[in-house]
């Protein structure tokens, strides 16, 4: 059985301390603001003045991963003798994957004997980042390149990812809603609850009244649909509303002792299109 590299991509919301700790190899997606040509990487500016400039105004754009980038980080570690395994940031959101596929099969032409693997998640920000996290439990556990890859597979279309935003205007920019939706569910204080479905689209599923309802909503959902909810991994991930994330993780905590496995930001590759203020759960569940 040869070894095997795990790789992912910031769309993931993992910090980049965190994957190089766990020896995941990290391909980095880029944005930009509108109206400058210059790429930044997350590595480049903090998360906190992100999401300040976004408040001010500023609009950011993102880019999928292009072949010549995913060939730059793979071709060392196939020419070190290992396979890949990529774990990617979700289709229905980027096009990063397809990119990667067709890259895979051009390096493995050229590398004979080389895999590599690249695992399209269905999913975005932690809940991206939690199907890597099985990824690397199965690999910690001996598993081989193979079952890695049927294992989080198999739990893809069981990760749910139940989110808000503070301010619709973000998804507006996305064509998530309307205009006319933006303009309203800001002056009655509408906020969207939306999970990500089967083929890793967004969704919105409800509109509630008030922050603090929204957060209830997918508390509610965590009740109604988690495999686990007292022992069960779950991710939260928040855009510069870290006190939204600790108030989601009380309730859960106080209904069922269960602490979240991580709490983590949003970083711009994501927050560039659901704005500051989005709030995020993931967990395994009996369906999306």
């Amino acid at each position: 059985m040869n070894d095997y590299v795990i790789f992912t991509d910031s769309g993931c919301d993992i910090a980049a301390e965190t994957l190089q700790r766990d020896g995941i190899e990290l391909i980095d997606l880029t944005f930009r603001r509108e109206g400058e040509n210059r790429e930044y990487t997350q590595a480049e500016m903090a998360t906190k003045a992100f999401y300040d400039e976004m408040r001010g105004g500023a609009v950011f754009r993102t880019s999928a991963a292009n072949s010549e980038t995913i060939r730059r980080a793979f071709m060392p570690k196939l020419d070190e003798g290992l396979d890949i395994l990529y774990v990617c940031f979700g289709s229905g959101l980027s096009g990063t994957v397809g990119t990667a596929k067709l890259t895979a099969q051009e390096l493995m032409n050229e590398y004979p004997g080389r895999k590599v693997i690249v695992i399209d998640t269905l999913c975005a920000s932690a809940g991206h980042g939690l199907i890597l996290w099985f990824a690397l439990e199965a690999k910690r556990r001996g598993a081989s390149i193979e079952e890695a890859e049927a294992e989080v597979t198999d739990k893809r279309l069981h990760l749910c990812h139940w989110f808000t935003v503070d301010d619709l205007v973000y998804l507006k920019r996305g064509g998530r809603v309307s205009a006319a939706a933006a303009f309203f569910g800001g002056v009655l204080n509408i906020k969207p609850v939306l999970h990500v479905d089967d083929d890793g689209h967004l969704i919105p599923v409800m509109k509630v009244r008030g922050r603090v309802n929204s957060i209830k909503a997918i508390f509610k959902k965590y009740v109604e649909t988690a495999l686990d909810p007292a022992h069960g991994v779950y991710f939260i991930s928040n855009g510069d509303c870290i006190e939204d994330a600790k108030k989601l993780e009380a309730m859960i905590v106080n209904e069922y002792g269960n602490h979240a496995k991580l709490i983590t930001d949003i970083g711009p590759v994501i927050g560039a299109h659901s704005g500051p203020g989005t709030l995020a759960l993931f967990f395994l569940g009996k369906q999306r």
